[in-house]
């Protein structure tokens, strides 16, 4: 079975982690988490399946997303995920949420809170990033049905993304697996290559809102309406167009520094992506958002999902690394 007649089966409407972890596990089982791996010549196809689900659901795609890069890295630093496993990527550092690693035989021991832990209550397995004795980053692996493991309530309140269930999670000398070796996780190309994959969780979800305002304007296709379509495909096709760019960048060049052609990917489809709500929203009122639960679960959850990137700070990076240099068609 592929993706798309996957998806068709499922209605995209999760109430909470327990479906959206159910579907996960079907995916698994289907073999339909056996994305392309970054750099090996078909990243636009792991682009495309990731925009795909990212259209049928934004809650799902954030499971899916972490758990197909989990799968990414731990091949990428020589591990090999246990089969039919769910796992989850969790690398957000705030400052008061911070897991330290110990020694322990040929595996480390884990201490401490981790935050935005996406789907903690219905994975298997856990991908995160921790801190050795000399402050470190190292990745870990982490079986989540041990001893030692608390997935708590504390941490998440949002409506939009709400059925992710990103909760904090308590360590308390839980056994992991070190993955690779500390630094790894930033050092690698595909840390970036991966940022780029978010982007098209992003653009699958704005695409699927946008064909709301197409399906309007075929039925009714008044001027105002019409404009605003025009606006969404101008964003929609710039989105589009420097994904592929970026995927075959990649393909090209897979162990090269992808952070400028991320940056800049990212600061596109976001900037499309805000078009696009901004621009279907206006043209098709509230109806959509008090009438169709898709459209209405897709707009609240889009901008959690954008503000995984971090605006202005990010363009203010990206400014700095195009100091030098020139526009050239």
């Amino acid at each position: 079975m592929d993706l798309n007649a996957f998806l068709l089966r499922w209605s995209p409407d999760y109430p909470d982690a327990d479906a959206l972890g159910q579907c996960l596990r079907e995916m698994v089982e289907a073999g339909l988490d056996q994305l392309p791996l970054p750099g090996n010549g078909q990243t636009l196809e792991r682009f495309q399946r990731l925009a795909e689900v990212g259209g049928h659901d934004l809650g799902l795609c954030k499971l899916y997303e972490g758990h197909t890069d989990a799968l990414a890295i731990i091949q990428q630093l020589g591990g090999s995920p246990t089969p039919g496993s769910t796992w989850g990527m969790w690398a957000a550092e705030p400052p008061e949420a911070r897991v330290r690693i110990s020694p322990h035989g040929h595996l480390v021991t884990l201490n401490g809170r981790k935050a935005w832990c996406s789907g903690a209550a219905v994975l298997s397995h856990a991908l995160l990033t921790a801190w050795d004795d000399q402050d470190r980053q190292q990745l870990v692996a982490v079986a989540l049905d041990q001893p030692g493991v608390t997935v708590t309530d504390q941490g998440w309140q949002a409506v939009g993304m709400g059925a992710t269930g990103s909760v904090e999670v308590v360590f308390e000398g839980a056994e992991a697996q070190a993955i690779g070796q500390p630094g790894d996780y930033l050092q690698r190309p595909g840390f970036w290559q991966g940022g780029i994959g978010i982007a098209a969780c992003w653009y699958g979800a704005a695409q699927s809102i946008a064909e709301y305002l197409r399906s309007h304007c075929a039925q009714r296709p008044e001027p105002h309406a019409l404009a605003h379509l025009g606006a969404v495909d101008c964003a929609l096709q710039s989105a589009a167009a420097i994904l592929r760019i970026s995927a075959l960048t990649i393909d090209a060049a897979p162990l090269d520094d992808a952070q400028l052609l991320a940056r800049r990917a990212r600061g596109v489809v976001e900037q499309a992506a805000e078009q696009v709500i901004l621009h279907v929203g206006h043209a098709l009122g509230a109806g959509p958002y008090c009438k169709d639960r898709h459209f209405a679960r897709l707009i609240a959850d889009l901008p959690v999902f954008l503000r995984q990137s971090h605006a202005e700070r990010d363009l203010a990076a990206l400014g700095e690394q195009v100091l030098r240099g020139t526009w050239t068609l």
